[in-house]
C-alpha cells in the first residue's frame, strides 16, 4: 500500500540433483534443514532458516530440503520425522538433530564450524 514489503530472503533449496554440488562439495560448513510444507513445527524453523541463510552468508551455507519433494535423499539420511536439522562439515555429516532447536543453538554450532575452517 503506503510501504514496500521487504522481499523475503530466499534460501537455497537442495534437491536429489543438486545435493552433491551444493552440500558434499562445500568447503564451509552446511546445515541442512529438512522440512514438508504441512509441518507445523518446520513453519516454525522455517524462518529462523531463512534468518540464519542471510546472516551467514560467505561463512557457512545453510539450505532447505523438501522431504516430499526429495524422496531419495530423505530415505538417503534415513529422515524419520521432521524438522531434522543437520550439519555437514568437509562433506561429512557432523551432528544432527529432530525437532525445534533455539537460534542461539544453531548459532552456537554454526561459530563453530565456521571458526574450526577459518584456521
Amino acid at each position: 500500500m503506503f510501504w514496500k514489503k521487504k522481499p523475503k530472503y530466499q534460501t537455497p533449496q537442495a534437491t536429489d540433483a543438486n545435493f552433491n554440488e551444493l552440500v558434499a562439495q562445500s568447503e564451509i560448513p552446511v546445515l541442512v534443514d529438512f522440512y514438508a510444507d504441512w509441518c507445523g513445527p518446520c513453519k516454525v524453523v522455517g524462518p529462523i532458516i531463512d534468518e540464519l541463510a542471510k546472516e551467514y552468508e560467505g561463512k557457512a551455507l545453510v539450505v532447505k530440503v523438501n522431504t516430499e519433494a526429495n524422496p531419495k535423499l530423505s530415505q538417503h539420511f534415513k529422515i524419520k520425522s521432521i524438522p531434522t536439522l543437520m550439519f555437514v562439515n568437509k562433506g561429512q555429516v557432523v551432528e544432527r538433530y529432530q525437532g525445534l532447536i533455539p537460534k542461539p543453538n544453531l548459532e552456537e554450532i554454526l561459530n563453530e564450524y565456521s571458526a574450526e575452517n577459518a584456521e
